[in-house]
């Protein structure tokens, strides 16, 4: 279907939340290359802000807001909340004129998934403004194919298990509000790059992983989350950024005080990096001081 010139601009604004990854186990790479994951993601109060307009006028994305790299994103073109767009109109054959504006406010390149929210924000507005949707299996299919954080972030759920590639997934119940301190740098961390070392590092150990195992209860409160917390790119981003190098301890250590107040708390790093935080129950003040180039981010799980 083609936008006929004259037809109104239609207009749809989102929420773009970034996430976390309480959880992030790295499985065997597979035979295109891919390495399989086990996540458990936790969306934030902290988010970009989404609008799509469809209408007449050439295809346009722009971005703009606080946390904007001072050399701007790239080409629009490898933007992934333009791919998502033009992965859309394939899928539902639909050859709309399109107008993305992206608000950024989520940190750039530091593993809380701010390209991927961006994305998944684009697809759902679409689905709500095509006059075909494609429905949310066919949605879900093609988020998937854009990163493994995408297929989590199109819905609408606070947190979920996942495996694969991010894109088979078991939708959790929500939990009560924990605030966390996220300390972010000025540079993050090439997911592929940190893939890549992770390999080599577990192919010279000559260590060959397959799925974990987890009981239930194991995600039933945040105390019980406490046991199970863990990521496997902490093996090998600290020797790639120094940032994580000097941060990683200082936030584990936070949080191991926290808990011998008895309070729920974890300190670790989220997805490749750099991203390193603590959470922690809302009525605790938490301190942290952290190095030059580093800045701390207050927000909360969704």
């Amino acid at each position: 279907m083609s936008v006929s010139p004259t037809a109104p601009t239609t207009v749809r604004i989102e929420r773009a939340h970034a996430k976390i990854n309480l959880v992030l186990r790295i499985l065997a790479r597979e035979a295109n290359g891919y390495h399989g994951i086990e996540t458990l993601f936790q969306k934030l109060a902290l988010h970009d802000v989404v609008h799509v307009s469809v209408g007449s006028g050439p295809r346009r994305l722009s971005c703009s807001g606080p946390t904007m790299p001072s050399g701007g994103l790239g080409p629009v073109e490898r933007n992934l909340a333009w791919r998502a767009a033009e992965a859309y109109g394939a899928a539902a054959a639909w050859d709309a004129s399109w107008q993305i504006t992206i608000e950024k406010h989520i940190p750039v390149g530091g593993g809380l998934g701010g390209g991927s929210a961006d994305a998944a924000a684009v697809l759902r507005a679409l689905e709500a403004l095509c006059p075909t949707p494609v429905g949310l299996p066919r949605l879900l299919e093609i988020a998937g194919r854009l990163g493994a954080d995408v297929p989590f972030l199109v819905t609408e759920h606070s947190r979920a298990w996942a495996w694969g590639r991010g894109d088979r997934m078991l939708p959790l119940p929500a939990l009560p509000p924990m605030a966390l301190s996220l300390v972010v740098f000025r540079s993050g961390v090439n997911t592929g790059a940190a893939y890549g070392e992770f390999a080599r590092v577990r192919e010279a150990r000559g260590e060959s992983v397959g799925a974990y195992g987890y009981v239930a209860s194991a995600f039933k409160d945040w105390s019980a989350l406490v046991t199970i917390a863990g990521n496997d790119f902490e093996q090998v981003v600290p020797g790639m950024h120094d940032g994580v190098r000097s941060v990683l301890p200082l936030v584990r250590d936070h949080a191991h005080r926290l808990r011998e107040q008895g309070h729920a708390a974890i300190g670790m790093m989220s997805g490749s990096g750099a991203t390193c935080f603590v959470l922690h129950p809302p009525a605790v003040e938490l301190a942290l001081e952290v190095p030059a180039g580093a800045r701390v981010v207050r927000t909360e799980t969704a």
